[in-house]
């Protein structure tokens, strides 16, 4: 029987639309294999995760990097280096890591942070939150010094003077020895528990020792602690608690298992 030249032609037109789509999910073909076009977009989303913008030059290059990544593969298994025992051990662990990221994603999603629990939260802080102080100190390399400088602020010197003169705390000393606003927790344990003793406009009655020498400090104002709005924050708020209710999650997993 002789060949139908229509139908040849329409068989061909068939298998080029059948193979489209087919092709269209490969990458590449490296020593006749494909490289599924799946490989690129699981790049792609590691590259999105550490923040990184994906234009056409990146996305060229993690062609390239999919591309090698297949070369390299199969010079591996030619090699026949899956056989090994510690290589399989290690591609457990990988598969292994792999799943546990996405189910930690999946639990996020399924268990969001919600806005009144961030407020919620946001107000617990800052019910919790103590006294700030503006404090000045002078700093000096022993007892005798603070004592001497004690005896001249009794004299009448003026604090911001002497810190000018005499503080080796460099930083704060030619600022008059000011310190800015603080809790007591961002100092040393002696100093933040010398300057919360302190009152609006006192100076310590006697040195104040720390590693770092001899202080006299001064508390200029005292104040309820500032919370910066809740806006500002909102974000760390988000991460820390999604890292808490991940971090029950855990724990539920792990009181649910039976490990014998």
């Amino acid at each position: 029987m002789k060949p139908n030249p229509t139908h040849a032609a329409l068989a061909a037109v068939l298998t080029a639309v059948l193979a489209a789509p087919a092709a269209a999910q490969n990458l590449a073909i490296v020593n006749g294999k494909p490289v599924p076009s799946a490989r690129l977009k699981a790049l792609e989303a590691q590259v999105a995760r550490s923040g990184r913008p994906i234009d056409d030059q990146v996305r060229e290059q993690l062609r390239e990097e999919a591309i090698l990544r297949e070369i390299f593969m199969q010079e591996a298994e030619r090699r026949g280096l899956r056989a090994s025992p510690e290589v399989k051990a290690q591609l457990e662990l990988a598969q292994q890591t792999v799943l546990i990221r996405e189910l930690f994603a999946d639990e996020q999603r399924r268990n969001p942070v919600t806005d009144a629990e961030l407020r919620a939260e946001y107000d617990r802080i800052a019910q919790s939150m103590g006294q700030e102080y503006r404090a000045r100190h002078i700093l000096v390399e022993t007892e005798d010094e603070a004592k001497a400088i004690l005896a001249e602020l009794a004299r009448g010197a003026k604090f911001e003077d002497l810190a000018r003169q005499r503080s080796k705390d460099k930083g704060s000393g030619a600022n008059g020895g000011d310190l800015d606003w603080a809790t007591p927790d961002v100092f040393v344990p002696e100093f933040g528990q010398a300057m919360a003793r302190l009152g609006k406009g006192e100076v310590s009655p006697e040195p104040v020792k720390s590693q770092f020498g001899w202080h006299v400090i001064r508390v200029d104002d005292v104040r309820k602690a500032q919370l910066p709005d809740f806006e500002t924050v909102k974000p760390q708020l988000q991460q820390q608690l999604q890292q808490h209710k991940l971090a029950r999650f855990q724990e539920q997993l792990r009181s649910r298992a039976k490990v014998q």
